[in-house]
């Protein structure tokens, strides 16, 4: 059998549901690793009709994060459920649920009890607030999670609401945490021979990429808040209106390129300007910046600034819908808008290709997302476990299955 990347032989079981548990899933999956996907009988993953887009009745949030996965059904509610669910421990790597802390242990299924099965087990827990501390036993959605970390009081434009980006991102933050962290237990275990948990919070992963606003308070009592379309004391980094209406981001605040922008806009003086010499003083002088950039691209078409600017080494692009994003041709030429074949619909599917890109066993997209709830009983507990098509008639009839 060939490699399919450099998690192929790993095993991971998921029992998580939506988008952050599904997502560290995903991203193992990408990378080679066998995912087998747990739903309950009758109660598939809300998941399976996200999206905005809708065919034959079907929606395509699925197609993207099932993809790469084996979806089985299991009552992990009845005693008969643990037990199958414990011999997949048995055979398995990492388990990944995003469930209320406390749910797998009301089940009997805590970490104490997989260890016994398996030693080298590897629990993924997501949760919105952490295993641990007084939050612990809330429910968590990206939206308060993004809110509650301080990620959310920094969007948006000063004195206005604070919006939120139209995409759960606390989730997706909070799935590549965990996703990172199953591989770092993954390579402790290979030195220990001892599985952990990996516990990670969708607050804490927001918080986590917010660079230096936690020091700015402690030590000057900086309190930062929404910037609109740039950031305070960062210039020039901006969004800029062409001469046909649309709008390009420049970005040479660094010393360096900021004189490359100059010399392409045909103003060399500015360079040494005491108001805009040195990153300090650009940003002190933000606003005046802002616009003598700002009416130089009011008289230039969007495909004309961003060549001239890239030919000299300046940062520019344009702000693209996803019906341009598709077209992209180094996004095509980087194998990062790729087919996958639904089954649901009998067609093909585009979606996002595999990050990051390895050089020897690089990831894949091998197949879409499951049809229909548990689709790969037969291959899993009987192929994998031994049991034959008369136990399984058998654990349908019992609502296990």
């Amino acid at each position: 059998m060939s490699v399919t990347g450099p998690l192929d032989g790993i095993r991971v079981i998921e029992v998580g549901t939506l988008i952050s548990g599904p997502f560290a899933g995903r991203l193992l999956g990408d990378m080679g690793a066998e995912v087998i996907k747990i739903e309950p009988p009758g109660a598939p993953d809300p998941l399976r009709t996200w999206g905005q887009a809708e065919l034959d009745g079907h929606h395509f949030f699925w197609t993207v994060h099932a993809r790469n996965k084996k979806a089985v059904t299991l009552n992990l509610r009845t005693e008969t459920g643990r037990g199958l669910f414990l011999d997949l421990v048995e055979r398995s790597d990492i388990i990944v649920e995003n469930f209320r802390p406390g749910t797998l242990e009301k089940w009997n299924l805590g970490y104490d009890v997989l260890r016994e099965r398996n030693r080298g087990i590897i629990l993924v827990r997501v949760s919105g607030y952490g295993q641990t501390g007084p939050e612990a036993h809330k429910a968590g959605y990206a939206s308060v999670a993004e809110a509650a970390s301080g990620l959310r009081h920094m969007n948006g434009f000063p004195g206005g609401p604070p919006p939120r980006l139209a995409l759960s991102l606390g989730d997706s933050l909070a799935g590549m945490f965990a996703a990172q962290g199953a591989l770092a237990a993954l390579y402790r275990r290979s030195v220990t021979g001892d599985g952990q948990v990996v516990d990670a919070a969708l607050t804490e992963a927001c918080l986590a990429v917010q660079e230096s606003t936690i020091p700015d308070y402690d030590v000057g009592g900086v309190v930062r808040g929404p910037s609109g379309t740039r950031l305070e004391g960062i210039a020039p980094s901006n969004i800029y209106r062409s001469a046909d209406g649309s709008w390009v981001v420049i970005a040479a605040n660094q010393d360096t390129v900021f004189r490359r922008l100059c010399e392409a806009m045909g103003r060399p003086e500015l360079a040494t300007d005491d108001r805009f010499a040195n990153h300090v003083a650009r940003g002190r002088n933000q606003d005046e910046l802002d616009k003598i950039i700002g009416d130089w691209a009011a008289e230039r078409q969007p495909d004309d600034i961003i060549e001239t600017l890239s030919a000299a080494g300046v940062i520019a692009g344009p702000i693209n819908t996803v019906a341009e994003v598709v077209e992209d041709p180094q996004l095509r030429a980087r194998e990062m808008l790729v087919e996958h074949w639904d089954e649901r619909i009998g067609r093909s599917v585009l979606g996002p290709g595999v990050v990051p890109v390895l050089s020897e066993t690089p990831g894949t997209v091998r197949y879409a997302g499951p049809a229909a709830p548990g689709q790969h009983n037969d291959e899993v507990y009987c192929g994998l476990l031994g049991r034959n098509s008369a136990e399984l008639d058998a654990l349908r009839a019992e609502g296990v299955l």
